[in-house]
C-alpha cells in the first residue's frame, strides 16, 4: 500500500471516529450534567472539520509535479498543518471560555455514569492516537501528525474531565464546578500541544535543517555506488510526504564530463531505489583533487 493511501485511510478513521464521539460526548454531557463533557464535545466537532482539512491537504499534497510546480505539491502539506493548529487553538479558546463561565455559574452535580462514558473514550482515543501517529512515521506526513496530536489533545481533555467529575462527585455539595476547572487545564494543554505541531511544520516551510538521521543514510548509501569516493555537502528539504536533496559527490579528477554525468545519474537512481521517501535528487559532482 502507498503511503498516500495509508495516511488517506488514517484520516477517514479520524473522521469516522471523531463523528461518533461528538454525539456520543455531547448527549452524555447534556444529560449527565457535565459541562466537561460538553467541551469535549466541541474540541471533537473542531477535529471532524480539521480531519477532513487534512484529507485535502494529503490528497493535494501528492498531486505529480507539473510545469508550474517543478517540485510537486508537497508544500501545501504544512499549510495544512497551520489550520490544524489553527482550529486546535480556536477549540482550547472556546473550551476555555466556556470553563470560565461554568466556573461562575451554579449547576447540578455530574452524573456518576458519566465516568463510565468518558473511561471509553479515553481508550478509544488513545489507540487512535497511536494508530494515526504510526501511520504519520510510516508516511512521513506533518499534517497527520497533527491529526494524531488531535486525538492525544482529545484523550487529555476526556483525563481532565474523568477527574473533574470524579472530585464533585466524590466530595459533593460546593464542588460543582471541579470538571469546569478540568476542561479550563486541559484547554492549556491543548494550546502547548498546538506549538508542538506548529514548530516542525515551520520549520518544513523554511528549509531549517532538521533531518541528520537521513543525511546519514544518504552518506551509507552513497559510499556504496562505485565510482563515487565520497560524499561532500547534503541539503535536505521537505515537501509533503517527499524529501530533495542536493549532493556534492566526489569522484577522480580524471575521468571524463561523460563518465562524471553517468556516475550522477547512477548514484540518483541508487539513492532514490534504496530510500523511497526521497524525491527529486540533484547530483554535483566535485573532483578529488
Amino acid at each position: 500500500m502507498s503511503n498516500e493511501k495509508k495516511a488517506i485511510q488514517a484520516t477517514y478513521f479520524s473522521i469516522v471516529g471523531n463523528s461518533c464521539l461528538a454525539i456520543i460526548k455531547g448527549l452524555a454531557g447534556f444529560f449527565g450534567n457535565s459541562y466537561a463533557l460538553i467541551a469535549d464535545a466541541i474540541e471533537s466537532t473542531t477535529d471532524i472539520f480539521a480531519s477532513f482539512l487534512v484529507l485535502f491537504g494529503i490528497k493535494y499534497s501528492n498531486r505529480p509535479a507539473d510545469k508550474n510546480h517543478p517540485y510537486g505539491h508537497g508544500r501545501a502539506e504544512p499549510l495544512i498543518t497551520f489550520l490544524v493548529v489553527g482550529f486546535l487553538i480556536t477549540s482550547a479558546t472556546i473550551i476555555a471560555y466556556e470553563s470560565i463561565i461554568n466556573i461562575q455559574t451554579p449547576h447540578e452535580l455530574p452524573k456518576s455514569w458519566t465516568l463510565l462514558v468518558l473511561g471509553g473514550i479515553i481508550i478509544w482515543k488513545e489507540f487512535s492516537f497511536r494508530l494515526v501517529m504510526r501511520r504519520s512515521v510510516e508516511t512521513n506526513s506533518s499534517s497527520l501528525k497533527a491529526d494524531a496530536w488531535h486525538h492525544r489533545s482529545d484523550a487529555i481533555t476526556s483525563v481532565a474531565a474523568f477527574i473533574g467529575i470524579s472530585i464533585a462527585i466524590i466530595l459533593g455539595k460546593g464542588y460543582e464546578s471541579a470538571d469546569d476547572w478540568a476542561a479550563l487545564f486541559a484547554s492549556g494543554f491543548i494550546l502547548y500541544n498546538s506549538y508542538l505541531i506548529f514548530r516542525p511544520a515551520l520549520g518544513e516551510i523554511m528549509d531549517e535543517h532538521l533531518y541528520d538521521d537521513l543525511i546519514e543514510e544518504i552518506r551509507r548509501v552513497s559510499s556504496q555506488v562505485e565510482g563515487i569516493i565520497d560524499t561532500e555537502k547534503c541539503f535536505i528539504r521537505k515537501a509533503g510526504m517527499k524529501y530533495h536533496v542536493d549532493l556534492h559527490a566526489i569522484v577522480e579528477a580524471t575521468i571524463s564530463v561523460k563518465e562524471g554525468h553517468d556516475l550522477a545519474h547512477k548514484l540518483k537512481d541508487t539513492l532514490q531505489e534504496e530510500i523511497p521517501e526521497l524525491g527529486n535528487v540533484l547530483i554535483h559532482i566535485e573532483p578529488n583533487k
